[in-house]
């Protein structure tokens, strides 16, 4: 399920198709730069970095919750939030699962995001584009 492209399974573009095209091309960079197997986190640095140096704002480790009929019954924290706009999860594993793209899924899924970005620092740079409409949202 490597879903680099830019369209939706529906067939429908993904939207923010050039604010998503540049974290790729930063996923890219960092990749060459530092290569696999380091913490997710130094990667979520250096993607800042070169987020930052692109002139896209970015937040870190924004806080989220889950709901349940009305009740927050958990808390989280999205790697990457670009132009208030883009969830990027950052993952360095060997490969991603759909383990990892649900995740993400359940982060659009609690949030009032729709697009997300799974990025993977593995034995070789992973993408996947996940959309998640507003009718399955909680919000």
């Amino acid at each position: 399920m490597d879903d680099h492209s830019a369209v939706a399974e529906d067939g429908r573009p993904f939207p923010h198709r050039q604010l998503t095209e540049k974290v790729i091309k930063v996923l890219y960079e960092v990749y060459n730069r530092l290569g696999r197997g380091f913490l997710e986190k130094l990667y979520e640095r250096a993607m800042v970095i070169e987020l930052e140096e692109a002139g896209l704002e970015v937040e870190t480790q924004a806080p989220a919750t889950v709901a349940y009929k009305g009740h927050v019954i958990g808390e989280f924290a999205l790697d990457l939030v670009v132009e208030d706009k883009v969830v990027v999860e950052l993952k360095s594993v060997r490969t991603l699962t759909e383990e990892h793209a649900a995740q993400l899924i359940n982060y659009l899924t609690a949030t009032k995001y729709e697009l997300g970005l799974l990025l993977n620092f593995g034995d070789k740079p992973e993408i996947r584009r996940i959309l998640c409409t507003r009718k399955y949202k909680q919000h």
